[in-house]
């Protein structure tokens, strides 16, 4: 049986292979080539590693590379921080036994989190690892809409953002930024626990049904924490331009804290304003989704 790491770790290093061409390493392409990207011998020679063993490697074969190893390969790849501590991260898990018994019991949020969104005067929702809608404040609820009533395994921001019904308006380069910032956080929780049954649904189920989350799930892309902005069309208000940030809560690996600003004095912090005033004064009605937007 393959070691789960292992897997991953070779998948991870054929995609980042693929992604590199001779010229961009001072090679001569030389030829007709069956490969868009290095060719495994070519990427071996770069790190001063034999052929087979690398293609052990990216085989997920039991090898178990030492630290320098490591370091020529992600100089020879190319990769960035991130990445090469995502690389070191598959390697060492993949050199310990597997283990016979993990728990993978559900992951709550602290009451003291949840008093802290209470209190935050923006909209901001807590993410489990495998980016599930954990809890959320009032400010997000009428940004996004009210999570009740909708099943909490659905809750998930990879299955609303690949929604086919929801999203079929919106592809456009902003949303496939999001889809990869969010598959990348999903990307480095795979990394902590690659069989576990939560990401083993999400992954599964979306692989099946979306050709583009296949598409962009094979470039093995990971983050660890990501920014951006974004506008949301909010019905009775208009269009509100935010930026969002996640940040890190305790846990290793833990949930992250998702949040969204308005510029100070902007007319997007005063349709905020507005949006608030007006989920407090009518609960109901159209103006109002009665499921999560596309966040």
């Amino acid at each position: 049986m393959t070691h789960p790491y292992a897997r991953e770790l070779g998948d991870f290093l054929r995609a980042r292979r693929g992604r590199l061409h001779p010229r961009d390493v001072g090679l001569e392409p030389g030829g007709r080539r069956r490969v868009t990207g290095l060719r495994r011998e070519e990427l071996a020679l770069l790190a001063g590693l034999s052929t087979d063993y690398y293609q052990r490697m990216e085989q997920g074969r039991e090898v178990r590379p030492s630290d320098d190893v490591l370091d020529a390969l992600a100089a020879a790849l190319g990769l960035d921080a991130g990445e090469r501590r995502h690389l070191f991260t598959l390697a060492r898990a993949a050199r310990r036994p597997v283990p016979a018994r993990v728990d993978h019991g559900p992951e709550r949020v602290p009451e003291s989190t949840r008093r802290l969104l209470r209190v935050m005067d923006t909209p901001a929702v807590v993410l489990g690892r495998h980016l599930d809608l954990l809890a959320w404040n009032p400010w997000a609820v009428a940004l996004l809409g009210d999570p009740d009533g909708y099943p909490p395994d659905r809750l998930n921001m990879l299955l609303l953002m690949f929604d086919e019904a929801a999203t079929r308006t919106r592809r456009c380069a902003a949303w496939e930024r999001q889809a990869l910032d969010y598959i990348g956080m999903l990307r480095a929780a795979v990394a902590t626990d690659p069989t576990h049954p939560r990401a083993t649904a999400i992954v599964g189920e979306l692989s099946i049904r979306s050709a583009e989350f296949r598409r962009l799930w094979s470039r093995h892309d990971v983050r660890e924490s990501v920014s951006g902005t974004k506008t949301f069309q909010v019905p009775g208000v208009g269009d509100i331009l935010l930026d969002w940030d996640t940040y890190p809560l305790p846990g290793s690996p833990g949930p992250v804290m998702l949040v969204f600003t308005a510029e100070p004095g902007s007319a997007d912090a005063d349709a905020l304003r507005l949006l608030a005033s007006l989920r407090a004064t009518a609960r109901s009605g159209e103006s109002y989704p009665t499921r999560p937007r596309d966040i």
